[in-house]
């Protein structure tokens, strides 16, 4: 098989050429070109959003692209769905592995395949788990495995469905040190035979660790390729862009600590959080960064109480939020503005006026609503409805309905998709609160507008704080060594 796979790769490999992608005013990919000989194993690196993840969807049929071309071993690859991907020869290893739970390891392993005899299909299954190093019990449920061995499981089925190109979207997220040495060992072997192997990470270690080659997205295009090892520094500069250096301060009163949090442990869903410690301040704003799925906004939310945390201590004053729900920690003084406006902030198909008075609890108002709509610059009437108005417009409202007591304010991307004016007048309100003592906490892919407004920045990787740095003395060159998990 592996031969075979190394003769019909010949020397051309997986060429993509000018592939573009839409997403009505976000252009994901512009024209994103590279090539991949056989045997490669090529890392694809960047932030959130640049690209990357799209890119990968697109070549193993998930998505179409608006316009490029593929070829994989000098032939044109058809796009438009997985099972085109697949018989064009490529096929990605998702972080939530494509896997029925109910089945067997067996059943699983036949889906998708040609296999329609058992008896064949658990030699074929056994076969490769021994040539890779894996140990899968056919007849196992799978709802019994964990999250490693699913990976495992899908790692064989796709091999046996043919793949000449593996992609894998951030695989080591959620898996042991031992499963994850266990899976580079299988690539590099992969590799060895001729396969071609996709690596999507954030993790500049270890790409380094496995990979020989790494393109790096930027903005939805390829800022380079670079051969690896690299210099750290330069991949991160490719990453981010131009670096921030740290700013200078401007002098404010931080008062006494007020909020103490003490191993601090939380799952939702694959993400979670292992024993987290911080201290916050009277009027202090703490910065949260790291890439998405890093613990960030499973912390945001065991703070507010919309994610239960079964261990640790969350001590507010003299309250234990610990101990209380999320409706008795509103009442504690506790406020978080999600990222999400409309799906979880707002309500589509109601006006300003009727979330105004949702927010006071009094008779619906047209004078407080445009009172509010004044105070808070809203382009808008108080019979506007808020699916109308644009992302700024509605953070806008979503700031115009906080309770004037807040002790501590939670914020999910705050300004994320704004203009520079709109992001201006939600940094404006949120400094205002500041001034009355409010600890702010704030979650944030931009570096920065973490350096430029937070005192200290929190750096989360693999659902813990990897460091708490002051922003009077870091840029953003630092901060994306400590994104990408390296001190």
């Amino acid at each position: 098989m592996y031969e075979a796979t190394r003769r019909a790769l010949n020397v051309d490999g997986l060429i993509v050429r000018e592939v573009s992608k839409r997403f009505g005013a976000i252009q994901a990919n512009n024209k994103v070109s590279l090539s991949v000989k056989p045997g490669s194993l090529h890392a694809i690196l960047g932030e959130n959003g640049a690209g990357k993840s799209t890119l990968m969807k697109i070549l193993s049929g998930f998505q179409a692209p608006d316009s490029g071309f593929v070829s994989l071993g000098g032939t044109p690859v058809e796009l438009g769905s997985s099972k085109m991907a697949i018989s064009a020869g490529i096929g990605m290893l998702h972080q939530d592995p494509l896997v029925v739970l109910p089945f067997t390891v067996l059943e699983n392993f036949m889906l998708g395949t040609e296999f329609t005899q058992s008896q064949s299909a658990r030699r074929t299954l056994v076969e490769y788990s021994n040539r890779l190093g894996f140990d899968l019990d056919p007849d196992r449920i799978t709802k019994s495995l964990g999250v490693g061995e699913r990976q495992q499981l899908e790692l064989v089925r796709l091999l046996a469905q043919g793949v000449r190109v593996l992609i894998l979207d951030e695989p080591t997220s959620g898996i042991t040190a031992e499963q994850r040495d266990s899976l580079f060992s299988a690539l590099k072997g992969l590799a060895e035979k001729g396969l071609i192997v996709l690596f999507v990470s954030h993790k500049l270690e270890e790409i380094q660790d496995l990979c020989e080659t790494v393109t790096v997205m930027r903005h939805g295009k390829v800022a380079a390729t670079r051969g690896l090892p690299a210099d750290p520094d330069e991949l991160v500069e490719l990453m981010f862009g131009d670096t921030m250096e740290p700013r200078l301060r401007l002098d404010y009163p931080i008062g006494e600590p007020v909020l103490t949090v003490r191993g601090l442990t939380a799952r939702d869903g694959r993400a979670s959080i292992s024993e987290i410690e911080l201290e916050a301040r009277e009027g202090e704003i703490i910065g949260l960064a790291g890439l998405e799925g890093s613990g960030q906004r499973v912390f945001l939310r065991s703070l507010a109480g919309l994610v239960k945390a079964p261990e640790g201590i969350i001590q507010l004053g003299e309250s234990n939020l610990a101990e209380l729900g999320h409706r008795r920690r509103i009442l504690e003084g506790v406020h978080l503005v999600p990222a999400g406006r409309l799906e979880e902030g707002l309500f589509p198909g109601l006006t300003i006026a009727e979330h105004i008075a949702l927010a006071t609890g009094q008779p619906v108002s047209q004078e407080s609503a445009q009172e509010a709509i004044t105070r808070f610059r809203i382009k808008g009437l108080p019979g506007s409805y808020v699916d109308s108005l644009s992302g700024g417009n509605q953070q806008r409202l979503l700031l115009s309905m906080m309770p004037d007591r807040i002790r501590l304010l939670l914020l999910e991307h705050p300004t994320r998709g704004l203009d520079v004016e709109s992001a201006g007048l939600v940094w404006e309100t949120i400094l205002e609160r500041r001034s009355h003592g409010t600890v702010v906490i704030f979650a944030s892919s931009d570096l920065d507008e973490l350096v430029r407004y937070a005192d200290r920045i929190a750096v989360f990787f693999d659902g813990k704080i990897l460091d708490v740095v002051e922003s009077d003395s870091t840029g953003t060159n630092r901060l994306g060594h400590l994104i990408g998990g390296s001190r």
